[in-house]
């Protein structure tokens, strides 16, 4: 006999097949600690699938936890869960994020965002299809799907419905994103006041005052709450690089060092997007001269179980980073044979890598063996097309970053120049950026 299990309603108005109101309950309450990154939404929706096995959405969504912060060890989890909920009754809309997490499951990345499109068209309060879809857009570098993604559910919600402060702050990040920084600011502000703790939204303010070169506002705006954003939460870490890539623009050395040893790696957390910030941190530094001790080393051993995982080309990049400065020959081998392979591999991370991954990975460590002159061949050509392999602006800078410092130690003073002076003319305030620029002769030139 087919088996059939009741149709409730989540706190949105959506329709979920459960067979317990506490299942229902606790899904829920999962929804909303991804919602602000805090808590433990894996616990919480095991707890829901305790209480009713039958519950797909909660397979589902335990599936996409497992997959979101491209963690190696999560897809044979994302598998099995994807397993328990094939033959469970669903709804069409539940069989679609079925459908969105088998995408997920097979680095499907772009399939899964059109599903997860198609889902929050029909139901546009279903707000873990546009949470999941647009950290989706953000791995493969869609800004104007982050954008408008989230746009397109907006004329459908309104502030005294639960989880409207995410969607703003979704909307505040893809505004940001697309260059619209003034209601992005406003969106994010907005989100912050309805939901203090909601970390995305306290993020996407900071990546405008970022953009805008606004050290100081970017300071004081992290540092007026760190309890609502860091306290039990998962994308802390990255809070806290945005405030060290503050200080380092103003040339604050001895407070990014601190932030670095202390909330940014000083727990020597092995999750990957936390590795990636601190990676990304110390090769600014790197491409200073600033002297990092053994800071390297920890950071490299933490990548060493991930790093030749090949399912993520942005990842790939960010751990040639670390075996680079920890002077690691046969680790940054093992990340660029781990690349070989993904190109033959299904999935769209093939893609990813042929276009800019594996240039950007080894541009790194041409940087690294002092070949300056490949370093710059290799990102050139890639530079203006970075944000397909994911990332946003302020993280893929540091391409910019690298190629201005390699062209200036290859001689190339031209070419060196030509970059400061776009960097001059985005970034009229920056310090960091006319110290840079001064190497070059641009700010003498501009002064003569």
């Amino acid at each position: 006999m087919k088996q059939t299990i009741p149709t409730r309603h989540d706190d949105l108005g959506n329709p979920i097949s459960a067979t317990s109101g506490e299942a229902v309950a606790s899904f829920g309450r999962a929804i909303h600690e991804l919602q602000r990154y805090r808590g433990d939404p894996v616990a919480t929706v095991e707890a829901a699938l305790q209480a009713d096995p039958s519950l797909v959405m909660g397979h589902v969504l335990h599936g996409y936890l497992h997959l979101l912060g491209t963690e190696p060890a999560g897809f044979p989890v994302a598998q099995a869960d994807l397993a328990a909920a094939q033959h469970l009754p669903a709804s069409s809309r539940e069989d679609g994020h079925r459908r969105a997490l088998a995408h997920l499951v097979r680095s499907e990345w772009r399939a899964a965002g059109r599903v997860l499109e198609d889902i929050a068209i029909d139901h546009p309060r279903d707000v873990l299809a546009l949470q999941v879809g647009h950290l989706v857009d953000f791995y493969i570098g869609d800004s104007r799907m982050l954008r408008d993604r989230i746009a397109r559910a907006l004329p459908y919600w309104s502030s005294d419905l639960p989880g409207y402060h995410a969607v703003l702050g979704m909307h505040a990040f893809g505004l940001e994103e697309t260059g619209l920084y003034a209601r992005a600011e406003a969106a994010g502000r907005r989100a912050v006041e309805l939901e203090p703790q909601d970390a995305w939204a306290w993020h996407a303010v900071a990546h405008v005052l970022e953009m805008q070169t606004r050290r100081r506002e970017g300071i004081e705006w992290l540092r007026a709450n760190p309890e609502a954003w860091s306290k039990d939460n998962f994308f802390a870490v990255h809070n806290w690089w945005h405030l060290a890539v503050c200080h380092l623009d103003l040339e604050e050395i001895d407070e990014v060092l601190a932030l670095f040893d202390g909330p940014i790696y000083g727990n020597r957390s092995t999750l990957v997007l936390d590795l990636i910030d601190a990676s990304a941190l110390l090769w600014r530094l790197y491409l200073l001269g600033v002297p990092v001790g053994e800071r390297w080393q920890s950071v490299a051993d933490a990548w060493g179980p991930v790093a030749t995982a090949g399912s993520y080309a942005f990842n790939d990049a960010h751990a040639m980073m670390a075996f680079v400065g920890s002077e690691r020959p046969e680790a940054a081998q093992a990340v660029l044979d781990a690349q070989e392979r993904a190109l033959s591999s299904p999935g769209d991370n093939a893609g990813l890598t042929r276009e800019v991954g594996a240039p950007v990975t080894r541009a790194i460590l041409a940087f690294g063996q002092g070949d300056y002159g490949e370093t710059v061949r290799l990102l050139r050509p890639v530079r203006n097309q970075a944000q397909r392999f994911g990332g946003s602006h302020a993280q893929r800078d540091l391409l910019d970053l690298t190629l201005i410092e390699a062209a200036l130690r290859d001689g190339q003073r031209a070419l060196a120049a030509a970059l400061a002076a776009e960097r001059i003319d985005l970034k009229p305030a920056s310090p960091a950026a006319r110290t840079l620029s001064a190497r070059t002769g641009v700010v003498s030139a501009l002064a003569a």
